[in-house]
């Protein structure tokens, strides 16, 4: 077994106070690491000279996708437990898909009920459990979901944010400026620093712009929990790149313009559609595709779609590292990491970024 198949490979140490829990002043007052694969450089920028240091003709590729209120606190109705979820769908028939704790253990057709600042009740019976700690859960009242979730759900946040609720900052910072369609349980990170006057600065220098949707899941929480990477097995998330957004970017190739992949959602979306996941007559040129995508990037991986990544730093042996190790190569991305925590950059959603170029 190479050491790129080993889960430790990707483990590093990093010092609670480099965590970035609190939003800067500015979305673009990010710091930006800028690593050159060429010439195997680092150097230190700012997130507001990213279109300096792109090129009239390359083109952004930004997830559209938007956080949804996922997260619910209510109480057992028999018990009066407290209860803590997180919603990740909907079946066909509207149940919905939830993972929760609280203490001890549900049973089938125990209740849990939801009560929103308006007094307004709503509750969620259990129905079936699933693998991997999810259930079905059939709620009481028969409006629309996302309407139920924004009357009864919550920001998402992550776990090492460790804050109980959400602040009103969170609301508006946890999203990125360009959001458009609900259906993600986490913010793609590397667009939350983007703000329409520097989309605005990108435009005049003649970059243009693609959105693409991948939709979030809980996979984005889930740790890797074998030492054998060829063992895991990813988390379906749907996603989708539009015909216009394939025209847009086989057009820029065709006039020698680079593809500017913001974040690892939008990267593993135009992965997905170049090599046509799920689809029998496979490619790899961009074109009109949707559907769910499990696909697992790491070292080593030939990739077809993207000449430049924006993305954030990400935790400790988690996917997410493991595909930027694959875009910049292992140990150049490893270093740049040790980097980052000597120059004492800011990490993970509310962090700065890195560009690989």
């Amino acid at each position: 077994m190479s050491r790129e198949d080993l889960l430790s490979t990707y483990d590093y140490n990093l010092p609670e106070d480099l965590i970035a829990k609190e939003p800067l002043a500015t979305r673009d007052a990010a710091r930006l690491m800028v690593l050159d694969r060429r010439l195997g450089t680092i150097s230190h920028r700012q997130i507001r000279d990213l279109p300096k240091l792109l090129r009239t003709g390359d083109c952004l590729v930004l997830n559209n996708s938007r956080v949804l209120p996922a997260r619910l606190l209510g109480v057992r109705t028999a018990t009066g437990g407290k209860w803590e979820g997180l919603y990740l769908g909907s079946t066909p028939s509207g149940l919905w898909r939830l993972i929760g704790q609280t203490r001890g253990y549900l049973r089938l057709n125990e209740s849990i009920t939801l009560t929103n600042d308006t007094g307004m009740d709503l509750q969620l019976k259990l129905i079936e459990k699933e693998a991997d700690g999810v259930s079905l859960f059939e709620p009481s009242l028969t409006e629309n979901v996302l309407y139920l979730l924004q009357r009864f759900g919550g920001v998402p946040l992550p776990p090492y944010i460790d804050r109980k609720q959400a602040t009103s900052l969170d609301r508006e910072r946890y999203q990125t400026t360009y959001a458009r369609h609900p259906g993600s349980v986490a913010a793609p990170t590397a667009g939350l620093h983007f703000t329409p006057e520097l989309l605005d600065a990108c435009n005049q220098r003649g970059i243009q712009r693609a959105e693409v949707t991948l939709h979030v899941g809980i996979g984005t929480f889930r740790p890797v929990s074998v030492e054998n990477l060829s063992e895991h097995r990813m988390h379906s998330e749907w996603c989708e790149i539009s015909q216009i957004a394939a025209t847009t970017l086989a057009e820029t190739r065709s006039r020698g313009g680079r593809i500017v992949t913001v974040g690892t959602t939008s990267l593993r979306t135009l992965e997905s559609a170049c090599h046509g996941i799920g689809v029998p007559d496979a490619t790899s040129t961009f074109r009109e595709w949707r559907g769910e995508t499990n696909i697992f990037i790491r070292p080593p991986y030939d990739f077809t779609s993207t000449d430049i990544l924006l993305t954030n730093f990400h935790l400790p042996k988690s996917t997410l590292l493991m595909l930027v190790s694959a875009f910049g190569g292992l140990d150049f991305v490893l270093n740049a990491y040790r980097t980052a925590i000597l120059e004492r950059y800011r990490f993970f959603s509310y962090g700065d970024a890195m560009l690989i170029v």
